[in-house]
């Protein structure tokens, strides 16, 4: 009984849709709602003061429990009476705010001249119990949500949320405060990652350009820091195929024997069925790269069309067949088809004179050892591209408002081509997460040798995330990153990744 009601008071953000900034610490908006938490917690339930509790609750309260169920004022100040408060002196519950975890936003009312109506509280909490003649002893974490709203003049809470309860003692590292950047450095290190770039997109515009930590030993990492991003390599080569196929000059359909065939297979009749779309979804039958075979050669590991098989060899197989029909190198296609149209002059597929290395992130492993560099001279239409947060948000934005495809190419670049994996499909170039009500993001991630990286876009609510690490460990970091910057539809994101 005692720990349902430790449960009734943990509460989550489960709101549709958080404002647009976190209110200041120093704003008279962030100390007023922080104080009424305070006398919620502090005075209210950490003495079982029974009429604090009831002066800051709304009448028309609602809790919700993804464990308890639902609650109104009513039925939860009798619980609370009759349960954690039944005997104060045997027994004292004790509720401590995670420090740095806090995050309050402005609701305004557009339609009375903007003001303030009510506020919304998120973070983390524990709580503590203890029993006469004993020392205190943990109980239980979970995040919370408030929904704060002003009635006549008096700030009431009227909504609560609970949710991810844990049974373990959370410690700041694990909650960082996304609008700190020390706190940010901080967990960083806790988390032996050397280096975080970030880039947030919102309303189809790179809003934010961070960088975190160092790139090498003693360097701080630049807001323009190159990062090798691995596999996000990936959705580059699909665009330009699919500009190419918007101008008319390549056949997303039309088999690539016509262009290339590779010689470990010429003599199998199954690459006569290997087309562009197969390939940019993963369709043709290869592994992900000939060296994992016992001859080193390439195979057919299935039919091509059939099944979903991850596969950087057919980024390859179309990288030659590409090259061969244009008689250009990837990077030259590349330039003039994305890079040169944007503007971009740091990403590139290959090393070269121009690249800056002092801005180069270098890859770690988990010990915090640094990997030899890899300069690579011919392009991977795979792997290894070198790019900024700034460079490849350009053309994630390019992407969402059509400057580089037309509206049918990218309505052909979305469409749900193959299962992958975990309720996801695979379009052209992009993985499909379905986050419900006709809603979806597109994503790629990134695993090499000390390099984790990530992209998300959503087109309808023209978001989007980036996130680069030179670690073999950053992965660590997407599940906080990608709950706080997209919001539930991050929780949806990371709910399908982790159920």
């Amino acid at each position: 009984m005692i720990r349902f009601f430790y449960f009734l008071f943990l509460f989550l953000f489960a709101l549709p849709q958080k404002s647009h900034a976190q209110v200041e610490k120093t704003s008279e908006l962030y100390k007023t709602i922080i104080s009424k938490d305070s006398l919620l917690f502090n005075v209210g339930f950490n003495t079982c003061d029974i009429s604090q509790f009831e002066n800051l609750m709304s009448e028309n309260l609602e809790f919700y429990h993804d464990v308890g169920g639902r609650s109104d004022k009513k039925k939860f100040l009798k619980d609370f009476e009759s349960g954690l408060c039944t005997d104060p002196k045997n027994f004292q519950a004790r509720r401590e705010l995670l420090p740095q975890s806090t995050e309050i936003y402005a609701l305004y009312d557009r339609e009375n001249q903007g003001k303030i109506y009510g506020a919304l509280q998120i973070g983390v909490h524990q709580f503590f119990e203890k029993q006469p003649s004993q020392p205190e002893k943990f109980g239980s974490s979970a995040k919370f949500s408030h929904l704060w709203l002003l009635e006549s003049g008096e700030w009431k809470l009227s909504r609560s949320y609970s949710y991810e309860h844990v049974n373990k003692q959370l410690q700041t590292s694990e909650v960082p405060a996304f609008d700190n950047d020390a706190a940010i450095e901080k967990w960083l290190k806790e988390n032996k990652v050397p280096a975080l770039g970030l880039g947030i997109i919102e309303n189809g515009k790179l809003k934010q350009v961070k960088a975190f930590g160092e790139i090498k030993a003693g360097v701080a990492a630049p807001y323009n820091t190159i990062f090798n991003v691995a596999s996000v390599t990936k959705p580059v080569t699909a665009m330009v195929a699919l500009r190419l196929a918007s101008l008319g000059k390549w056949d997303l359909d039309k088999p690539v024997y016509h262009y290339w065939t590779d010689p470990d297979i010429a003599k199998d009749p199954r690459h006569k069925q290997i087309t562009t779309r197969l390939l940019l979804s993963h369709q043709a039958g290869f592994p992900n790269w000939r060296l994992a075979n016992a001859d080193k050669k390439l195979s057919f590991l299935s039919d091509p069309g059939t099944q979903y098989q991850y596969s950087g060899e057919g980024y390859e197989y179309l990288r030659k067949a590409l090259e061969n029909k244009f008689h250009k190198t990837l990077q030259q296609l590349a330039s003039e088809l994305i890079f040169q149209p944007l503007k971009i002059s740091e990403t590139s597929y290959v090393w070269t004179k121009n690249t800056d290395a002092s801005r180069y992130a270098t890859g770690y492993d988990k010990e915090l050892k640094p990997y030899e560099i890899e300069k690579n001279t011919t392009p991977n239409a795979a792997d290894n591209l070198l790019t900024t947060i700034e460079e490849y948000g350009q053309l994630l934005t390019a992407i969402m408002d059509g400057t580089l495809l037309p509206e049918n190419t990218f309505k052909e670049m979305v469409i749900s081509q193959i299962a992958s994996e975990k309720g996801k499909h695979f379009g052209l170039g992009f993985e499909i997460y379905d986050l419900g009500q006709g809603d979806y993001a597109l994503a790629h991630g990134g695993a090499d040798l000390g390099v984790r990286a990530i992209v998300f876009i959503l087109p309808k609510t023209k978001q989007g995330l980036l996130i680069f690490t030179n670690s073999d460990i950053g992965g660590s970091l997407y599940e906080a990153l990608v709950k706080h910057y997209l919001g539930t539809s991050g929780e949806t994101i990371v709910n399908i990744e982790t159920k």
